[in-house]
């Protein structure tokens, strides 16, 4: 069987045994979600890059942790998420001027772009936690569950988080007259 047709539990069985084809495939099929959901949460393209690549070292370095009977999208985009967290907590502390835009790669939720200047902006402004649930559920159809994972939260928590997000951004595209 062609390492493309494998299931990413095929895949992680054959990296724990040290193929590193595994983890090609692996990259290929997540690099650009991850990749997406980093500038989503960082808005810098090169940080975005350098997350996803440093998502996937790890990856390879717990490889012998890794149960393959749980999904491995939960596991990445956590720790993704944490690796975002500390990159936005050391540029807190060291602030810089971004130098770059998005890739190509990385394509706007809307065909408007201003409009999805103005939407990622609105949902760059939402609380980290609000944030984070938000891009998971509507840019990467991540269930509840799988949500509730990655923030270490209940699925519960996730959808009082959805729903503020939401009304938030409503709220802030209504003053922004994109709304009725």
């Amino acid at each position: 069987m062609e390492l493309h047709e494998q299931s990413d539990s095929q895949l992680i069985v054959r990296l724990q045994a040290d193929a590193e084809p595994a983890l090609d495939e692996l990259m290929r099929r997540y690099k650009h979600p991850v990749i997406n959901f980093c500038y989503r949460l960082l808005g810098n393209a090169t940080d975005a890059d350098d997350i996803a690549q440093e998502t996937f070292v790890r990856l390879y370095q717990n490889r012998a942790k890794l149960d393959p009977a749980k999904k491995l999208t939960t596991w990445l985009f956590a720790v993704a998420r944490n690796l975002c967290l500390d990159r936005l907590r050391y540029r807190h502390r060291h602030p810089t001027e971004p130098l770059d835009t998005a890739p190509d790669h990385i394509a706007p939720a809307t065909v408007d772009k201003e409009l999805g200047e103005q939407i990622a902006a609105a949902v760059a402004q939402l609380p980290e936690d609000q944030r984070t649930a938000l891009i998971l559920a509507e840019y990467h159809g991540q269930s509840y569950a799988e949500i509730a994972a990655v923030l270490k939260s209940t699925e519960k928590s996730v959808e009082s988080r959805l729903y503020r997000a939401k009304q938030t951004l409503r709220e802030k595209l209504r003053r922004l007259g994109l709304l009725e």
